[in-house]
């Protein structure tokens, strides 16, 4: 096994410095797009720094999320919000532009949307005609 077989998906992406430019172009979608708009508060701050902790975490980097919130139970944490497939289509389409707005090569891109899937549509909650 090489050495780069042995990386994590963390560092193949540029770690701490590439999640926190993610995040940071992430956000700013989020905020701007009118089906996830209404799901953040307005002070998104401390928004961004956990999901830089978790994304740093999900992708085989340190485990910051774990160390200050506990357990990520992402889906129980996100059931008082109102989750449809289209908002969780929403999340996906901004996170694709801001990974490659920050420059993440297609193939790492699209394998980092591929695990983000499984999670976003897990957190479904709410039919669309709600």
């Amino acid at each position: 096994m090489s050495e780069q077989d042995r990386s994590t998906l963390f560092e193949l992406m540029g770690g701490a410095e590439t999640v926190r430019r993610i995040v940071e172009a992430f956000y700013p979608k989020v905020q701007n797009h009118p089906l996830l708009a209404p799901l953040f508060p307005s002070d998104i701050e401390p928004v961004m720094d956990k999901q830089y902790m978790f994304l740093s975490q999900f992708f085989g980097g340190p485990t910051l999320y774990s160390d200050v919130h506990g357990h990520p139970m992402m889906r129980a944490r996100h059931m008082a919000f109102p989750i449809t497939v289209e908002r969780a289509d929403a999340w996906l389409g901004c996170m694709a532009e801001a990974m490659q707005e920050v420059g993440l090569p297609d193939e790492l891109r699209d394998f980092l949307l591929q695990r983000l899937k499984g999670s976003a549509y897990h957190f479904v909650n709410t039919p669309e005609d709600e």
